[in-house]
């Protein structure tokens, strides 16, 4: 693989990557690429992570890449998820999320040996001196106004409500990449500003200055009315007269969540719940705009060029047909040639399909018994 190919590789579907030039520098250079992403502990891996996140750590391998996990229980600990303690968070970290990033990555085609998953406990535990001062460091290095921006990351808006300690999470996600000393970081756009720190403060700390990828968060199921706490969906059909700070906070919003169940798809989840789900969901005939379904099918799939979805109906409704491409798709939809239902009933199929590897690789006894004590935590 050139180096042009490993760079349109590691960039390809990307909403950004910070920058790109730096990047091909990094590539030229020689130096050996070590990625990570990190996930918070929070609860049932779904297709925003388990596919989504997890196609593009895919395309960082194929392209050479040393891979990362990051399995953050303080951060989870720090946000209060699951039953707000760091021994559970600790224990589902292993038992039951790193499994199921690994079913995931078998969905994708990809061999789980590939990945390499670090647990935060023990990385601190290893490095206590090094990561707490970095933390310092990183501290010292930006303002508290910023880091409260950096805390949407989190799932909320900062405010004088948050405890003390969601201070501390950008600083402790910018020491995580220095800490493993890794030299590009990976997240949807809902990571951006921390991102920002963790680059911008990298020269004062005297480390190397990582690069930046920002893949695209898929929607959640639920209508866009369901979001109008933001303030913002209601601009949503003149989107872009809003600025890049409102903007990704109306996408934000929209995203897949483990919290709204009804809005994500899980890669657990059964033939039946996914049919039911992919069946309520919102997907207006003719608007692409917010539609899930269409987000879905762009940015899942036909994430890969040799991508195809084949659409079976009746003769009196048009006949099967299959397409090879999503802008093709896209095209009939808003010409209401392809009506929503039918486009439903084959995304349900494709996702059965596609999840077919996690459902089994969960009726290992350990495994499906992880996955019932995550259930029972996250009462979904």
């Amino acid at each position: 693989m050139t180096n042009e190919e490993r760079f349109n590789l590691i960039t390809r579907h990307l909403e950004e990557t910070l920058t790109p030039d730096e990047l091909k520098t990094l590539i030229d250079s020689g130096t050996p690429l070590k990625h990570y992403i990190g996930f918070e502990i929070s609860g049932k891996v779904h297709l925003g992570t388990g596919l989504a996140c997890l196609q593009k750590v895919k395309d960082l391998h194929d392209a050479g890449v040393e891979v990362t996990i990051f399995l953050a229980d303080w951060h989870g600990w720090i946000n209060n998820k699951l039953d707000g303690t760091l021994k559970t968070a600790n224990k589902m970290a292993r038992s039951y999320f790193e499994e199921g990033l690994k079913a995931g990555y078998v969905c994708l085609g990809g061999d789980p040996d590939d990945i390499t998953f670090i647990l935060g406990s023990e990385l601190y535990s290893e490095n206590p001196n090094e990561y707490w001062s970095t933390v310092i460091q990183v501290s010292k290095a930006t303002t508290v106004s910023r880091m409260m921006r950096s805390t949407d990351i989190m799932g909320r808006q900062s405010g004088e409500s948050s405890n003390a300690a969601t201070l501390m999470y950008p600083a402790m996600q910018a020491a995580d990449l220095f800490t493993m000393n890794r030299n590009i970081i990976h997240a949807g756009t809902d990571q951006r500003n921390v991102h920002i720190v963790a680059r911008d403060v990298a020269r004062d700390l005297g480390k190397t200055k990582p690069i930046a990828l920002h893949h695209h968060l898929i929607m959640g199921l639920k209508p866009l009315g369901d979001n109008d706490d933001l303030g913002l969906a209601k601009q949503a059909a003149n989107i872009n007269a809003l600025t890049y700070e409102e903007k990704s906070s109306l996408i934000t919003s929209l995203k897949m969540s483990k919290s709204k169940p009804n809005s994500a798809i899980f890669i657990t989840d059964a033939p039946e719940e996914i049919k039911q789900k992919i069946n309520g969901a919102y997907a207006p005939e003719g608007e692409v705009e917010f539609n899930p379904i269409l987000d879905w099918v762009k940015h899942l799939i036909f994430y890969t060029p040799d991508s195809s979805l084949t659409i079976r109906r009746d003769e009196k409704f048009g006949g099967e047909i299959t397409y090879n491409s999503y802008k093709d798709l896209e095209k009939d939809y808003i010409e209401k040639k392809l009506h929503p239902q039918d486009l439903k009933t084959a995304v349900a199929l494709w996702l059965i399909k596609k999840l077919e590897p996690a459902r089994v690789y969960f009726e290992n006894p350990a495994r499906k018994a992880a996955l019932d004590e995550m259930e029972k935590l996250t009462n979904i």
